[in-house]
């Protein structure tokens, strides 16, 4: 038996976790690791278990421990601020989710409220409310309900729709009363809506409410929250109680370790404190934000390469697999051909030997044939433009007294000419002209090897109709010069180039997963001469390159 992770974080959403045990196969052991590292505070170790024992489900064909691990990875990445790599996990997690099976709906329910709060986050509150009415529709317990209609309403209260979220507190206040943190969560985003929807609304009693009963229960969560709204509101009356509650709202946001908390918290104290103590806040809240951002990013590209080493893994097992397989089909392949060999070398050798006599008949045929051919085309030719000419001559001559020497002579010569033309009758050899868009592929291609890729987009026939031949043989020229660069340089594994007619101008792109070009390099001669030969044309090429992280260029070329 396990615990499903089921985690609602964040001032916004006033942060609730549940743990739901469910029954796991104890043959995936992956998955039982997993929730003792995510149980450990190892988001990552448990996210690359949860990956691992994923594929195993998947192998197993059991799509609801698919889901399960899916659920989780994705509830990880949102914790950490991967919001969009969240929202893509739990997208693949419905895949394996069936909405008539009464077991699934616990995971459908709290995939749908995981994907509400991503929304949430990124701001896109229209869809944030659609997928928290899907995890209400899906939920079985009474308590996640009022968890995902408190965080609905909260929704509703961004939305400036303050009217639909007082409907949704007042809906689930009475159910929460005798549940002190609920109670207290759901008593303080009331007064808050009302606040909000009428400046005139004093909250301070509701507010002072929820705070006393978040401390009796040590809710410290809770506490953070209630002494943000506090803060807030006494800014437009109490300067010093607004500082007060903003202290209170730093300290406690520093114990329950939620650096988004204590950066609001900073910035409140940047607004109250006296002009002396300005600078120290907000040198610590510079500080805070930079270190929150370094954290995000490195989160975000921390579960993506975690899953592609695990899917690279996965490839390199199969790839071992299938190595193993044909070295076994090959031994069965020698001992059969090693059985047969003798028998095919004397069917073949008596097989040759016949078939050598019969073809040495036919080409001897062919030539004899050949020659008649030849000789009766001459002939033809001959009777044709000699003996019909020499008769022509030989009529003139002998009906016409005054004859014509110069005449004659010019028509006996040109007869010699045309006699003379037949006897070397020059055969016209016909050149093929290889496709343009052939040769180019031709070019590329010939930069691919067993560890490298070259692929090849848009380089249609019909794109290159328009393009005149100085462009071609120019764009034909830079590329080579890209290639040989990459080959000697790049270390890329992966070469694209993708052409693009538009607005009458030729793009081509080009993109590899080399080491990035150093600034030393771009100077080099080749790439000089890469560049005045697109210039030449009125064209431009954009060179972009980190270290490590491959090269990207683009060629634009004008067509008219």
């Amino acid at each position: 038996m396990k615990y499903l992770y089921l985690l609602l974080t964040g001032f916004l959403f006033s942060c609730y976790q549940k743990e739901s045990k469910q029954s796991v196969k104890k043959t995936n052991d992956f998955y039982e690791q997993a929730h003792h590292f995510l149980e450990n505070g190892k988001p990552d170790s448990s996210f690359l278990l949860f990956e691992k024992a994923k594929q195993i489900f998947l192998d197993n064909k059991d799509s609801i421990g698919v889901a399960k691990c899916l659920v989780n990875m994705a509830i990880t990445q949102r914790e950490h601020s991967d919001l969009f790599g969240a929202q893509e996990t739990s997208l693949e997690a419905l895949e394996y989710l069936n909405e008539n099976k009464k077991s699934h709906r616990i995971y459908l329910s709290t995939n749908y409220n995981n994907l509400a709060m991503s929304s949430h986050s990124l701001q896109n509150y229209p869809q944030a409310i659609s997928f928290f009415e899907l995890a209400i529709k899906f939920s079985d317990d009474s308590l996640n309900s009022n968890i995902y209609l408190n965080n609905l309403a909260l929704s509703y209260v961004q939305l400036k729709d303050y009217n639909s979220a007082i409907k949704i507190y007042d809906q689930i206040i009475e159910k929460v009363k005798y549940e002190p943190r609920q109670y207290a969560r759901v008593l303080s985003n009331l007064a808050v809506a009302k606040w909000k929807k009428s400046l005139t609304y004093k909250p301070a009693t509701e507010l002072l409410r929820a705070l006393s009963i978040r401390e009796n229960a040590r809710d410290k969560w809770g506490l953070n929250s209630s002494y943000a709204w506090l803060a807030d509101y006494y800014d437009k009356y109490k300067l010093d109680s607004s500082l007060f509650y903003a202290r209170k709202q730093y300290n406690i946001a520093r114990q329950i370790n939620s650096q988004d908390d204590e950066l609001k918290a900073l910035g409140r104290l940047i607004k109250a404190v006296p002009s002396d103590s300005v600078v120290y806040y907000f040198n610590q809240y510079k500080a805070l934000s930079d270190s929150i951002q370094l954290a995000r990013a490195a989160a975000k590209n921390q579960f993506a390469l975690i899953r592609y080493e695990v899917e690279k893994n996965k490839t390199e097992n199969l790839r071992l697999e299938k190595e193993n397989a044909e070295k076994q089909s090959r031994l069965i392949r020698q001992r059969v051909i090693t059985g047969a060999s003798l028998f095919l070398v004397i069917l073949l050798a008596g097989g040759g030997t016949l078939w050598y006599k019969r073809r040495k008949q036919r080409l001897e045929l062919e030539a004899e044939n050949k020659v008649k051919e030849t000789q009766l085309h001459l002939s033809k030719k001959i009777h044709d433009v000699v003996a019909n000419g020499i008769y022509r001559v030989m009529s003139e001559i002998e009906h016409n007294e005054d004859v014509d020497r110069d005449g004659v002579l010019d028509k006996l010569e040109n007869m010699y000419h045309q006699s003379r033309d037949i006897s070397h009758n020059v055969e016209q050899q016909t050149v093929t002209v290889v496709p343009y868009n052939e040769q180019l592929a031709s070019l590329l291609k010939s930069f691919a090897a067993d560890h490298r890729r070259v692929l090849i987009a848009g380089n249609d026939a019909e794109q290159w109709t328009v393009v005149n031949k100085r462009i071609k043989e120019e764009v034909k020229h830079v590329l080579q010069e890209l290639m040989v660069n990459m080959k000697k340089h790049s270390q890329a594994e992966q070469v694209v180039v993708r052409f693009e007619k538009l607005d009458q101008q030729l793009i081509i792109y080009y993109k590899d997963n080399g080491v990035g070009m150093p600034a030393e390099k771009s100077q080099g001669k080749g790439l000089a001469n890469t560049v005045s030969r697109i210039e030449s044309l009125g064209g431009k090429i954009i060179f972009v390159s980190e270290p490590g992280k491959g090269l990207d260029i683009t060629t634009t070329i004008p067509l008219v």
